[in-house]
């Protein structure tokens, strides 16, 4: 109690004989400060990351280091211009519509063209992911479909009550899969994204109205899609990043838990995550949910129509859907290994209590009531049926086949490449991804010579690597020996000579890496985006004379 004393004599001295409002002024200003301190020191990033990144954003303002800047910004637009042109193969541009309508033989001619465009031969299997699957009588049938179906629009289900009811079993069915109950429930969506952008939504409008939380956060795996990161920006929500484990890849649990705060609204696990394709312990995150009653979603967009057929194809799976009590949200793409039209995926909730808080409701507008169960309002007919389609002309035997042997292709090539050197595989990989990276050169070299042979792999950053996501085109005759036989041959001429610098656009990838001002990154992938949208070669209409 002494120093107590001391210090309150002290104080007391120290205001005597001053006017109150000078006592207040004083006292407020200190706890202000203090508060202000405390905040500005105590972040979750570190005074020594903030100082950095401030002062590279103070020398971004030094007219010669942004000439600098600038000055690369524009060589890397160029760099990005010219893959167009590659790629487009001097195809000229179409910029004003035909005075005249063109003939339906002749379009048709003109977007077979287009598709064809590219040098990878997506056909043959030599793209990681993207396609995952080719079936000349499923295409034949999807057409047939969407033509049936292309016209109608589920925002009007007294207009089309079927395209309803096949969403509706398209739901259940998934539903069913993935272990749910009789309360069990969701909508179809666009895509993963918007499938993941709907629980974040679902799950902040919870929150506010059951707990009243007001500044609403998410714990996730570093490794968690970036869609939750859009989903965040778009909704105003805050992200808590927690790191993997070193060895597996996987979210670590403690540091998830420490995490959690008052405010938090879902935590996520990724069945599995797309950098490395490691699974989640969606177990314990389930009990993390349960302890502190908190949603917990489980992004299975990626792998979840092979997880849910794994186990009768003779593959051990930990659980990870509603068999956990935890679990209150799965995403999942049917437009994957679901093997339907791209544009469709699924988002399921235990109970139709959470899927209302993903509803948008308007009550007051002129136009009527008006209410929308994704963000899309209109919808695309076309492509809920041909997703209702594809499941009937698969079903559960074909799914299953075919994830035999996707995951036996996966563990192939997985185990080939184990014994390689130069190359080591981040974690297990859960389903079809598998991930390489190197302690003996760049990566990246790696991935540009694969490239020079027609193979197109994902690059990863933080740490550098590169993955294969094997898909059921992979399972064709060959692919896989020709993808490892290349893998090993390459490997062979990069370990002879490992310092030489990876170039192209690989080498702009590694060195983003190095840059601590992420906005100069975040300024790359604008001009990578502004490339999608550069129209070299422009003319200002079709021809309207009569093809040969």
């Amino acid at each position: 109690m002494y120093p107590i004393y001391v210090l309150k004599e002290l104080v007391n001295n120290y205001f005597q004989g001053d006017e109150p409002w000078k006592i207040v002024t004083i006292t407020s200003t200190t706890i202000l400060s203090s508060v202000w301190l405390w905040n500005f020191v105590f972040q979750e990033e570190s005074l020594a990351e903030r100082a950095k990144k401030q002062m590279f954003s103070l020398m971004n303002c030094i007219p010669a280091i942004r000439n600098k800047i600038d000055q690369e910004l524009d060589n890397i637009n160029e760099t990005f211009k010219e893959e167009v042109l590659q790629r487009m193969k001097d195809v000229l541009f179409i910029v004003k519509l035909p005075e005249e309508g063109i003939k339906p033989k002749e379009i048709i001619e003109k977007v077979k063209q287009s598709i064809q465009l590219g040098s990878y031969d997506w056909k043959s299997g030599r793209v990681s992911g993207a396609i995952y699957r080719i079936d000349t009588d499923l295409l034949q049938l999807m057409g047939d479909i969407y033509s049936i179906a292309s016209y109608t629009n589920p925002l009007h289900p007294d207009v089309f009550p079927g395209v309803c009811k096949m969403e509706a079993e398209v739901v259940k069915i998934a539903c069913n899969l993935f272990h749910g109950g009789e309360d069990s429930c969701g909508t179809m969506t666009s895509g993963g994204t918007e499938s993941i952008l709907l629980a974040c939504k679902a799950y902040r409008d919870y929150a506010r109205q059951v707990k009243g939380i007001k500044k609403p956060e998410i714990v996730v795996p570093v490794t968690v899609h970036s869609a939750f990161d859009k989903a965040a920006q778009y909704l105003k929500i805050k992200v808590r990043i927690v790191p993997v484990n070193q060895s597996s890849y996987t979210v670590c649990i403690k540091s998830m838990e420490r995490a959690i705060t008052r405010n938090t609204i879902m935590l996520a696990g990724s069945t599995p995550n797309f950098p490395y394709g490691t699974m989640d312990n969606i177990e314990a995150i389930s009990k993390l949910g349960v302890k502190y009653n908190i949603p917990v979603h489980v992004d299975a967009c990626l792998g979840g129509f092979l997880l849910c057929f794994m186990p009768d194809a003779g593959f051990d799976v930990p659980p990870f859907d509603f068999r956990l009590p935890g679990v209150t949200s799965i995403s999942a793409d049917t437009h994957k290994y679901g093997y339907a039209p791209k544009g469709s995926s699924i988002i399921l909730y235990r109970n139709k209590k959470l899927r209302h808080h993903q509803y948008t409701i308007t009550t007051d507008w002129p136009g009527g009531i008006y209410g929308s169960p994704t963000v899309s309002g209109s919808r695309a007919g076309g492509i809920i049926a041909s997703c209702w389609a594809t499941l009937m002309y698969f079903g559960y035997n074909e799914y299953l086949e075919s994830t035999k042997k996707i995951i036996e292709t996966t563990k192939y090539i997985e185990q080939r490449l184990r014994k390689l050197d130069g190359i080591f595989i981040f974690g297990t990989p859960a389903t079809s991804v598998i991930a390489l990276g190197s302690n003996d050169f760049d990566i990246y070299k790696l991935s540009e010579a694969l490239n020079e042979k027609g193979w197109n792999l994902n690059p990863l950053q933080f740490p550098c690597g590169v993955h294969l996501c094997v898909t059921y085109v992979h399972t064709q005759h060959g692919v896989a020996d020709q993808f490892l036989s290349d893998v090993q041959t390459e490997l062979s001429t990069i370990l002879k000579n490992p310092e030489i610098p990876v170039e192209g656009r690989f080498a702009i990838y590694g060195m983003s890496q190095s840059i601590p001002d992420r906005s100069i990154v975040s300024d790359f992938a604008k001009c990578y985006l502004d490339s999608m949208y550069f129209t070299p070669n422009t003319q200002a209409a079709i021809s309207n004379e009569p093809s040969n």
